[in-house]
């Protein structure tokens, strides 16, 4: 069993900001990566960012230079700011996590609630 806790989602014009931070706790042998998808209306979801254990990164190409991704291992929490946002970056928003909830497992992708952006004048 893997929670999630989600905050920082809302609505924001164009060029505002946004912090989305996830927390994950539950039956969690091993967190390895975290991160960030989106899914925006008649589009499939996408990969927005991901960190992994060890503070590699990779994140779209379509947010770079507007999104950081960050990570408090200490406190198994993600962060995602969201700076210069656009209207096409309105989408409801997933935390993610790559885990083993044992020791003796594989890793399986583990998906939290969506929380809503919505970029708009």
């Amino acid at each position: 069993q893997v929670q999630f806790v989600v905050s920082g989602g809302g609505l924001v014009q164009p060029g505002g900001s946004l912090r989305l931070s996830c927390a994950v706790s539950g039956s969690i042998f091993s967190l390895f990566a975290m991160g960030w998808y989106r899914q925006a209306p008649g589009k499939q979801r996408e990969l927005v960012a991901v960190v992994t254990s060890g503070g590699n990164t990779n994140t779209a190409d379509s947010v770079k230079g507007r999104f950081t991704i960050s990570r408090d291992n200490a406190k198994n929490t993600v962060y995602l700011q969201m700076n210069s946002l656009k209207p096409e970056d309105t989408a409801v928003y997933y935390c993610y996590c790559n885990a083993k909830s044992t020791g003796w497992g594989r890793p399986s992708d583990y998906w939290g609630q969506g929380t809503q952006v919505t970029v708009s004048s």
